[in-house]
């Protein structure tokens, strides 16, 4: 069956290739996408669910898929005609919800909290990625609570915001009310097993061995039937739906000791003598109780560790203030940030947050955006120049406006993508994934021939050693940790990441970003400064200042953007500007006119020919040798006789030479492909020592070195900020957008610089080596701890060094080893980037 639908947010064919992907990597369809009707139309033996191929589209990019044929109330997802074009905000699903840590389901959430059906883990709650409404109340009269500030109708005093209190975790609550319990009640237990083991038994003086047996069961019942039920709950679960887990190597080795014991404290007489000592059957409440507290404390510690690895998103929602000062009618007003609109006029006092990005309209002031860039030093700012939510401001106070709110401030973005990537699968955790599969049932398996063969061949009591052995082979083995060895490492990455102005998609991204060995580059706006800057002002009588004072004065009445970077360049000098007249801008050309009575020419040399100006070979020499470098050199003429030049260029960024250099040292090539011209080009390449370069680029053919470099094997990665690099970025194994430059280039690429130069590639790439590093880490100590402590526990080292394992120290080194991998993960947090 083929069906057609209507795609709206592509703006690019690195979009449609995006929607195209991302469509075709569901099950049981072929999508074609074009652009111009922007339709899919996909084939599929079987109806596709329809939230299925808007999950994929949105997740591709925040693209929206209806039907063609659908009217606006016939389907959630169905697009308005572009008259009636609304913004769209799809549900935020995982938002406040709850997952599984290892992600076994993916990206399926749960309302409650119920524990994963699949692996057993408690579920993990996801931060909430808007902060929450401020409330007001009133000191005097608390009752008073309303969602505005304002006056209190009781006593007239003035409202104050409700400070929301942290959140505390329901399930490492629970687990604490469980391991107080277990540890009241375990303890006890393991003072009378322990007090067994001596020849003087004090505790036999009291009463006989089979009463302290009987003690022991009941001590034993609440931790078995209260604090460590869940274990059993879903061990069963697991065996129902056969997603065998660590649960269920708890459940049957605990549950298989503690029906034994009861089994032997009711009926002796039917147990064969080798399992009975001084006339009793030797009973296991001890282990049972033990092996339960040691799990719940692992699972408590586990908890206690994953509210550390959210807390990347929680200090980011904390940079969002809760209230702002609007400005309307001449009059200040203290509202709250949910209630800002697009177009607001707000006030921003000193020392306060911005609340929402915008732009300023009235002042100046110095903003600190190391919150949101990872750059520790203030920026100023001035009339015109974009201010973001969650920076603070300095010791002035200014006016803004509010042009983007809510979930479309960047702050707001990066939070969502930050979630976004934490909870996105590594490649290399497939690896761990196919283990996983087969490892629980292997495990059952190697304790059941544990128990044959020490039953048959081990010495007296051997029954009782094949049972002790097989339980503690049941109890050691933890797929948990192999489970949690990659997604811990990302979750805690990709937020540190995000604090230094790393905003990275996904997991995907992060592990290739290690490997890359070709970096290709744009060069306007990512090595360079996207914009003109004056380089040089020459005068051939050495007057510079006043050269520079007469052509900005000219300038001053230009809109050109050369003109602009003259004025600009001479503010910085603090070079006053004076009266100009008869000012003409000549298209294609320059501009003329006269100040303090020079008639004065700045521009090309067709300018020059133009007003019949004089130009010296010198200055010609000169002025041939700036060209030469890739400048744009415009003449100077006073009353006819060239006196001089100002060379322009787009100014190199004062981080690009120091990131290629490092990223050259760490083996990777860095080629730049760049629209500009030959000579502008080369100079560029060879300030910065580039590998190679390549001039007069089109979007296409940026498109076509990037395959023809995977071809040969290479691993690239983009960077880049403009409309045309979207395609090139969208191809390249990781595409890098520059946070300064334009949302589709952001769009199509997997990592996003903040602040938008190449330093924080060299962050990104220090960042992924780190966290691939801890990763491999992690997975390593869970195969090697699984490999050494089952064949430990089996018993394979007894006949050399006489060595067993109890379960009880089965049970603790289980625990700890999933708690172990967590920390490990952690430890990434004290990483400099």
């Amino acid at each position: 069956m083929t069906t057609t639908y209507i795609i709206t947010g592509m703006s690019c064919n690195g979009c449609r290739t995006k929607v195209e992907k991302a469509l075709n990597g569901i099950d049981g369809l072929e999508a074609t996408v074009t652009l111009d009707p922007p339709v899919a139309t996909i084939v599929s033996e079987k109806p596709i669910s329809f939230f299925k191929l808007q999950k994929a589209v949105y997740a591709a990019g925040n693209y929206i898929i209806s039907e063609s044929n659908a009217s606006h109330e016939s389907s959630l997802y169905s697009t308005p005609i572009p008259s009636e074009m609304k913004p769209v905000d799809l549900p935020q699903s995982a938002s406040g919800k709850y997952y599984c840590p290892m992600f076994c389901e993916g990206d399926k959430v749960y309302d409650e909290q119920i524990g994963c059906p699949v692996c057993g883990m408690d579920l993990v709650k996801a931060p909430e990625l808007m902060a929450a409404k401020t409330q007001y109340t009133c000191p005097m009269h608390p009752e008073m609570v309303q969602d505005q500030p304002g006056n209190c109708s009781i006593c007239g005093m003035d409202l104050v915001a409700i400070q929301a209190a942290e959140e505390e975790d329901s399930a490492y609550l629970d687990l604490w009310r469980k391991m107080k319990i277990a540890l009241i009640f375990t303890i006890p237990v393991f003072i009378i097993s322990m007090l067994e083991m001596l020849h003087n038994n004090p505790l036999l003086q009291v009463m006989e061995t089979q009463k302290w047996n009987w003690v022991q069961f009941l001590l034993s019942l609440p931790v078995v039937f209260y604090a460590g039920w869940m274990f059993f709950v879903r061990a069963w679960k697991s065996i129902l739906t056969w997603n065998l887990n660590m649960f269920t190597l708890i459940g049957i080795g605990t549950g298989v000791a503690f029906l034994f014991s009861v089994a032997g404290l009711l009926f002796p007489e039917f147990f064969p003598e080798e399992f009975k000592h001084h006339g009793t059957v030797s009973l296991y409440f001890e282990a049972t109780v033990v092996i339960l507290t040691l799990v719940l404390l692992g699972q408590l510690m586990e908890a206690k560790a994953h509210g550390q690895t959210n807390k990347a998103i929680k200090e980011l929602l904390k940079l969002a203030p809760t209230e702002a000062t609007l400005v309307k009618n001449g009059a200040d007003k203290v509202i709250s940030i949910h209630d800002i609109k697009k177009g607001d006029v707000l006030r921003v006092k000193p020392g306060e947050k911005i609340p929402v990005d915008g732009k300023i309209t009235e002042g100046e002031s110095t903003i600190d955006e190391s919150m949101i860039s990872g750059e520790p030093i203030p920026v100023d700012k001035t009339i015109e120049d974009a201010v973001m939510a969650g920076t603070i401001n300095g010791n002035k106070s200014f006016v803004m406006l509010a042009e983007k709110v809510g979930s479309e401030t960047l702050l707001s973005q990066i939070v969502q993508m930050v979630n976004d990537a934490s909870r996105s699968r590594a490649p290399i955790q497939k690896l761990a994934d196919s283990i996983a599969k087969y490892f629980v049932p292997s495990v059952v398996g190697i304790a059941i021939l544990t128990f044959i063969i020490w039953t048959n061949f081990g010495p007296e009591p051997a029954m009782v050693y094949g049972f002790i052995n097989a339980v503690a082979v049941l109890i050691i083995a933890c797929p948990c940790a192999l489970g949690l060895a990659t997604p811990m490492s990302v979750m805690v990455g990709v937020g540190m990441g995000a604090q230094s102005g790393v905003l990275i998609k996904n997991a995907e991204a992060l592990e290739n970003m290690n490997q890359v060995n070709v970096l290709i580059t744009d060069k306007t706006g990512t090595i360079t400064e996207g914009k003109p800057s004056v380089e040089r002002v020459f005068s051939s009588n050495n007057e510079e200042d006043n050269l520079l004072q007469n052509i900005a004065s000219l300038n001053q009445y230009s809109e050109h953007p050369l003109a602009q970077a003259v004025v600009n360049y001479a503010k910085t000098k603090n070079i006053s500007l004076i009266e100009v007249k008869d000012f003409e801008a000549i298209s294609g050309k320059g501009v003329i006119g006269t100040v303090a009575n020079k008639k004065i020419a700045l521009g090309n040399k067709k300018l020059m020919e133009q007003v019949n100006a004089s130009i010296s070979d010198d200055l010609e020499s000169k002025i041939t040798a700036e060209q030469k470098l890739g400048k744009t050199v415009s003449y100077v003429s006073f009353d006819g006789i060239a006196v001089g030049f100002v060379s322009i260029s787009d100014k190199i960024k004062t981080t690009s030479a120091d990131a290629i250099k490092e990223l050259i040292r760490q083996g990777v090539e860095v080629i730049m492909l760049t629209g500009d011209n030959e000579n502008t080009a080369k100079s560029v390449a060879e300030q910065l020592h580039l590998t190679r370069f390549i001039a007069n680029c089109l979007p296409e053919d940026k498109l076509n070195e990037i395959k023809r470099l995977q071809a040969e094997g290479k691993i690239v990665a983009m960077a880049g900020d403009g409309i045309n690099d979207a395609p090139a970025l969208t191809q390249a194994n990781i595409g890098i957008a520059m946070g300064t430059g334009t949302d589709v280039a952001i769009e199509s690429a997997k990592i996003t610089l903040v602040k938008g130069d190449l330093q924080g590639i060299v962050k990104a790439k220090k960042l992924s080596h780190a966290v691939m590093k801890n990763i491999k880490q992690n997975l390593f100590f869970a195969f090697i701890y699984n490999v050494f402590g089952i064949s430990v526990a089996s018993g394979m080292l007894y006949p050399v060094f006489g060595l067993l394992l109890s379960p009880m120290i089965a049970a603790a080194a289980m625990s700890f080893s999933s708690v172990s991998v967590i920390l490990n993960s952690l430890r990434l947090r004290s990483f400099k980037i």
